[in-house]
């Protein structure tokens, strides 16, 4: 047989008291039941742990060796305790974050730094990637909390972060550059450049929506999956295309963004409501709580 902790307790209480009363009224029971408690230890021991006389009760040789084993026991078993109540807490652990590539320019830096801040001991995993990998890998368990366009799926839990302007890139010196907006309907005759239909078909659908109420189909004469090559684009002068705002920090010469009137798109954190992860949990407060407090679309 094998010492229990209880077992283990009471023996380092009794050690330390040096009285079997003393540490009896320390653990709060009985003397008779500590006294069972450590016949039995020594019985399992198969030695004699203290020795006991008329002047009181102490250690013996065997009990000395054994008394700084039995408090790293105990130590290394509060220790894992401390690690489980840590992890419940959601202050340990880890957690693998997604960033739309076109949100990880300006989000990453302040998400990460406030959750570095306040959960120190959560390792954050963090990837960027497109909106096709980013809902799969939440749907398979690949990442546990992703920010986001709204991908326009069912199945996902969200809260908006921000919300920014929708602009119109245009390539500089295009006669429409000066202006302080612009509404869609004005940009029908443009040549465009846009993501492939395959990047994300519930985007597209949305983007086919606005183009319709507009009253006309885009004339798009090249496609790029990413929106740094969108701006190349644009900037090389093939065509036009629309992005949020905060995407001209990706490139700051040879295009121009100007306002589209009336137009704007938020900013989610997303995950799956059956992840019942602490650490996802207490990061998504953290991050609520920063959005609540800083203008996200301008960080970094």
């Amino acid at each position: 047989m094998t010492p229990d902790l209880r077992q283990l307790r009471y023996f380092v209480a009794v050690a330390e008291e040096s009285s079997f009363t003393r540490a009896a009224t320390r653990l709060m029971i009985t003397q008779q039941s500590l006294s069972q408690q450590i016949n039995a230890l020594e019985r399992i021991l198969g030695a004699r742990l203290f020795d006991r006389d008329s002047r009181g009760t102490r250690l013996s040789d065997t009990g000395a060796l054994f008394l700084p084993e039995a408090r790293a026991v105990l130590d290394r078993a509060d220790e894992a305790v401390a690690v489980v109540r840590r992890a419940v807490n959601g202050e340990i652990g880890r957690l693998r974050l997604a960033f739309l590539a076109t949100t990880a320019n300006h989000l990453l830096p302040p998400v990460v730094r406030a959750a570095r801040e306040h959960l120190p001991g959560l390792e954050l995993v963090t990837e960027e990637t497109t909106v096709g990998p980013l809902v799969e890998g939440l749907f398979d368990g690949r990442y546990d909390l992703a920010f986001t366009r709204p991908p326009q799926v069912p199945g996902l839990a969200s809260r908006t972060l921000a919300t920014e302007q929708v602009c119109v890139v245009l390539p500089e010196g295009h006669p429409l550059a000066g202006r302080a907006e612009l509404t869609l309907p004005e940009l029908a005759d443009e040549r465009w450049v846009m993501t492939p239909r395959s990047s994300w078909e519930p985007w597209h659908r949305v983007f086919d929506e606005k183009f319709r109420a507009a009253g006309f189909v885009p004339d798009i004469v090249a496609r790029d999956a990413s929106a740094q090559g969108l701006l190349g684009l644009v900037a090389a002068g093939v065509g036009i295309t629309r992005l949020g705002f905060s995407a001209h920090n990706l490139r700051r010469t040879g295009v121009v963004f100007v306002p589209l009137t009336g137009e704007f798109t938020p900013t989610e954190m997303v995950w799956l409501p059956e992840n019942r992860s602490p650490a996802l949990h207490r990061v998504v407060d953290v991050v609520t709580e920063l959005a609540a407090t800083t203008d996200l679309t301008a960080a970094g």
